[in-house]
């Protein structure tokens, strides 16, 4: 095994460590969770010296390898960053490390085509316009959508390793609703990405319920032994959120069939890109093109119709319609209100100018 390819995972399990501010660090925890990270990666088993992790910290801290990282101890015996917003990940790339990439993407650019790898398409795009862009120091001319705010996605990695490991997930959880976070133990089988947004689909370990928390309401992460891990009673996998909008699913619910109606100026947009892949097109007429599509009834397939505004009303199941008239119904009169109240604040101006 390269030493250099030992050394980067145990730089990056350093980084990961001092960049949790909700634990202290000292620097047997460092060696601990090092010796973890080798035995998980690499089969290592007999993990790691102090003494090495002690020249890990100095090689960090110097500009041997340009991190130049304010790894400080306090308390005489903790280890952080004293910069909140460090980390070797937001190092510039070197000229070298830039050609070295640009080699790999031109290699992955030939498995471009392939059925097999369909879903590299869209990250060897990005990983050509990144490194174009750096290397020629020039900017880019394509732009994906993304979230420079969003929180929470600093624990994505290492929710996925551990969802490797099969171990359970001390997670402190705090919902947009809640006054406090709480503390639950969790099994997780899935992440799933949703606007730019990351959910963790899993079993919460008292009640046996089905849970999908949202990354950004995470507040902390801690591994738990295997033992604790409670296996899924059915498969979970892209096949699980096949039928559905979204992230949210309860137990055994089903697909229904959801029909509407959009106007001719909607109906290309919505073709060209549908709702759903059951998306049929059953009907067309002058501003009553008729579709269906078959899906879990939830939030996020009533927000995606209601996003069509007027010029997609729902048909059936009538519950649905009814559900979505009302909101509908409540959604004019708050704009009623408001309206009304600011046609009281102009014409008291006006009145005030006279």
């Amino acid at each position: 095994m390269s030493k250099n390819k030992l050394a980067l995972i145990r730089f990056k399990v350093i980084d990961e460590c001092l960049r949790n501010k909700f634990k202290k660090w000292t620097l047997n925890d460092l060696v601990s969770e090092v010796s973890e990270a080798l035995y998980e990666y690499e089969g290592i088993q007999n993990g790691v010296g102090v003494r090495t992790i002690q020249q890990d910290i100095m090689n960090m801290r110097s500009d041997k390898l340009g991190y130049n990282a304010p790894i400080v101890v306090y308390d005489r015996k903790y280890y952080k960053y004293d910069d909140d917003d460090y980390s070797i990940t937001k190092i510039p790339i070197s000229s070298i490390d830039l050609d070295k990439m640009n080699q790999a993407v031109n290699i992955l650019k030939q498995f471009r085509g392939f059925n097999h790898f369909t879903d590299l398409t869209e990250m060897i795009t990005k990983l050509e316009s990144k490194v174009h862009s750096s290397k020629y120091k020039e900017k880019s001319y394509i732009l994906f959508e993304k979230n420079d705010l969003l929180k929470g996605i600093e624990y994505l990695d290492p929710i996925h390793k551990i969802m490797l490991q099969k171990k359970a997930i001390l997670v402190e959880y705090k919902s947009f609703t809640a006054d406090n976070s709480s503390q639950i133990i969790v099994s997780p089988y899935f992440l799933k990405e949703y606007r730019n947004r990351w959910f963790l689909l899993c079993r919460n370990n008292k009640n046996d319920n089905i849970l999908t928390l949202a990354l950004d309401r995470i507040l902390d992460v801690s591994s738990l032994s295997t033992d604790l891990f409670i296996s899924p009673s059915e498969e979970i996998n892209e096949e699980y959120y096949s039928n559905l909008v979204g992230v949210t699913k309860t137990p055994n619910q089903r697909p229904i069939n959801i029909t509407f109606i959009v106007d001719d100026y909607t109906l290309p947009y919505i073709l060209t890109k549908p709702i759903h892949s059951t998306q049929k097109l059953l009907e067309t007429k002058r501003n009553q093109n008729k579709l269906r599509i078959r899906v879990i009834l939830n939030f996020e397939i009533e927000r995606e119709l209601m996003g069509f505004g007027e010029t997609l009303t729902v048909i059936t199941p009538r519950k649905l319609r009814l559900k979505l008239l009302d909101k509908y119904k409540h959604a004019f009169n708050n704009y009623d209100v408001v309206n009304n109240e600011m046609i009281k604040i102009e014409k008291s101006k006006l009145q005030k100018q006279e």
